[in-house]
């Protein structure tokens, strides 16, 4: 009986190390970026500015994000997540935001592909809103990991 009940607390202890030490490896990672005209590339002129906050799971690559603008040149036409880009380079859109209206705030949630989770926590992700002024991009800000 002795032996049955030490095998049994192995086997428990075991498998908590096991379940513990998966659950560590998982982590949500914060991210933040600063929109304004400046970051665009080429930069522009605008009153325009804005932030984003956004996190990761690392576990379901689920991507969170909220997203506040103000004083743009006009409505916004479009806006997105790019890359992969380095600060000062431009990339293509990697999760463009699809809504009948973009309008701050814009919150929302996707998954992403471990190539786009890879490239964003490298730091080569970058957000922008585009206006009819600005069809290119108004404000732009790169997403970096932080609290």
């Amino acid at each position: 009986m002795f032996l049955i009940n030490r095998r049994f607390r192995e086997a428990v202890i075991v498998s908590t190390l096991a379940f513990a030490s998966v659950a560590a490896q998982a982590a949500t990672i914060t991210f933040r970026a600063k929109l304004d005209a400046a970051s665009e590339v080429p930069a522009k002129t605008s009153d325009g500015k804005g932030t984003v906050k956004a996190t990761l799971n690392t576990d379901t690559e689920e991507f969170t994000y909220h997203i506040e603008f103000s004083g743009l040149t006009g409505p916004a036409t479009a806006a997105h997540f790019h890359g992969p880009a380095a600060p000062g380079a431009n990339a293509g859109p990697q999760l463009p935001i699809k809504a009948a209206s973009i309008a701050s705030p814009l919150d929302g949630t996707a998954t992403l592909t471990p190539e786009q989770a890879k490239d964003l926590l490298e730091g080569k992700w970058y957000f922008n809103v585009h206006t009819s002024a600005n069809p290119g991009g108004e404000i732009r800000g790169q997403l970096v990991k932080g609290k």
